[in-house]
């Protein structure tokens, strides 16, 4: 049995076109974004996560990506990038960053001229990881033109490797792909996980959790003030990193098995208890920042006092931002509105929010 690393493998078997073919494709995928419960916060190497993190993949929040491709023949990648219509400097570098950082894997890209064009079905700075849906999307456009260059015309795509390619273009969003939840880092408690791409929860996911909701709380919605980039970066200096990375590990490995027998207690609780600390991680870097808004705290006092006066199971977490994620399972869907209308609503920026669920990873998008 070989020792080949999963990125020799992939250019190894990396893809050319013969000099005198007249190749065109067009495809469309959509990849939804995810809501990370045990957070990645920290990384390594090639955009290798210092931890295990767990998710929950979203339903409503994607990127719907459609990918044009002709022969060119040039030494450097081509393409031409809209996003919801418009040319975009920002996010037109972000995808020649990475077209770049795919070449070793997909050399075909320097022989095509590409036109991108990309929009999500959430707004911008709404506290979804846009970056996670939109990489994702995009990574399973290029594999399907992988495909069809080698005579394989099927709507499937190998998600392994899809995930493996959406990582080098945003570390969360080798989780997207999966259906209702997914782990990505190596950890004990799971065979064959690894840093290198995303593992799927489904199979030993308690239904419960395959009906849980996610209302997103839109508590502000800017910009923030510091990149999620940035604040991984500064988690090589931050004096509590080594035992973050020990809490996160552990809190994986129990979170797993809540996750596997419906355990709901232990789910809150470590749930909770990720999004506090990744925004302690953030409090006490050097520099340090913070992301909360005075709202974001008072939904946080609420929602836990809720929890006590109901025994509601409903609980929060938080991006790398200011904006709620409340969680809940189906069967309390009724009680969740009414205290998410009369409660929390008001501390919303225009009473906004986004009502999500979780879903089934990426697929393609027919022409018809």
């Amino acid at each position: 049995m070989s020792n080949e690393t999963l990125h020799e493998k992939y250019i190894r078997d990396a893809v050319i076109l013969s000099r005198n073919e007249n190749f065109e494709a067009c495809v469309s995928w959509q990849s939804p974004s995810n809501i990370a419960l045990v957070k990645y916060w920290g990384k390594h190497g090639n955009q290798l996560p210092n931890n295990p993190s767990i998710s929950l993949t979203l339903e409503k929040s994607r990127t719907e990506t459609k990918v044009s491709a002709t022969a060119a023949w040039q030494s450097v990648p081509s393409f031409h990038f809209l996003f919801e219509g418009n040319e975009s400097q920002q996010f037109g570098k972000k995808v020649q960053d990475y077209l770049q950082d795919l070449l070793p894997y997909f050399p075909f890209i320097a022989q095509l001229s590409f036109t991108i064009e990309s929009r999500n079905t959430f707004p911008h700075s709404s506290g979804i990881a846009s970056s996670a849906s939109s990489m994702s999307a995009l990574a399973a456009c290029l594999l399907a033109i992988e495909q069809q260059i080698n005579g394989n015309f099927t709507s499937n795509i190998d998600i392994q490797k899809a995930s493996f390619m959406a990582r080098l273009g945003s570390g969360s969003a080798a989780r997207s792909l999966f259906p209702y939840a997914a782990e990505w880092g190596f950890t004990g408690a799971i065979h064959n996980s690894s840093d290198e791409f995303a593992l799927p929860l489904e199979q030993i996911l308690h239904p419960v959790f395959k009906t849980f909701h996610d209302s997103i709380l839109i508590i502000h919605d800017g910009v923030k003030s510091v990149s999620s980039r940035a604040g991984h970066a500064l988690m090589e200096t931050n004096p509590y990193a080594k035992q973050r990375y020990h809490e996160a590990n552990i809190n994986a490995t129990n979170l797993l098995k809540a996750l596997h027998s419906g355990d709901l207690e232990t789910f809150i609780r470590i749930t909770e208890s990720e999004a506090m600390q990744l925004h302690a991680l953030m409090m006490v870097s050097e520099p340090s920042f913070v992301l909360m808004q005075p709202n974001t705290l008072s939904a946080i006092s609420i929602i836990r006092n809720y929890r006590q006066r109901t025994a509601v199971p409903v609980c929060f977490t938080l991006d790398a931002g200011p904006n709620i994620h409340l969680l809940y399972p189906n069967q309390y869907r009724e009680q969740v509105l009414e205290f998410l209308t009369k409660e929390l609503l008001p501390l919303c920026h225009e009473q906004q929010w986004i009502d999500d669920k979780v879903g089934m990873g990426t697929s393609t998008i027919s022409d018809s």
